[in-house]
């Protein structure tokens, strides 16, 4: 299972790169939540029309549908980064020094070359959608409504493009630990034990 984790900066170009990454992966991650956040208010409006007006909110399920790339792979790159995906804390927790950084090594390599396929096939899906010799550029579009798909096919590639790039910053920050020998390398997220988690609760009430 994911942990709690923290991301240390320091002055190197890795660092850098890092820290003018996020602000990206936050972008996107923040549209992903206002996303929820409109398909909540879609709902009660869909809800409360059938109820009081006897007509729901037409294209409910088309929004729902053009939606979903938002809310299930905009802020992919951003939990990426803060370490937040499902994973065996407790198997790579038994690991120490160049072993445990040679295992996450391998494992974000593993995942660098999935989402360079699925970077290939989610472009070729949305370049057979787009054709601007169509109306609204679409060659498909939602049952009800008539939305055009291709915008939420693009972002796909989008966002999954932005993650590669965080793969390809963390690949280096556990290639750099595991030549040099860090103990608590930059640009990676480190598991924080549960007396690091404390601390860092308490020093964030003690701030409040």
């Amino acid at each position: 299972m994911a942990g709690t984790s923290s991301v240390l900066e320091d002055k190197s170009l890795l660092s850098r790169l890092d820290r003018a990454l996020l602000p990206v992966e936050w972008f996107f991650a923040l549209i992903s939540g206002i996303a929820v956040f409109s398909l909540m208010f879609l709902a009660v409006w869909s809800v409360l029309g059938r109820k009081f007006f006897g007509s729901p909110l037409l294209g409910y399920v088309d929004y729902i549908e053009t939606a979903m790339p938002l809310i299930a792979i905009m802020g992919v790159s951003y939990v990426q980064r803060s370490g937040g995906h499902i994973r065996m804390d407790m198997l790579v927790g038994a690991l120490s020094g160049r072993a445990k950084w040679l295992f996450e090594l391998i494992s974000i390599l593993l995942i660098l070359v999935l989402i360079v396929a699925l970077i290939w096939g989610s472009w070729a899906h949305f370049d057979r959608s787009f054709d601007c010799a169509r109306p609204l550029c679409s060659r498909d579009s939602t049952i009800d409504i008539g939305l055009p798909l291709w915008p939420s096919k693009l972002i796909v590639p989008m966002a999954f493009t932005v993650l590669a790039l965080r793969l390809v910053l963390q690949a280096w920050g556990y290639a750099r630990a595991l030549v040099l020998g860090l103990e608590n390398p930059v640009a990676v997220p480190l598991i924080l034990t549960v007396a690091e988690q404390a601390k860092l609760e308490a020093d964030a009430l003690g701030d409040d």
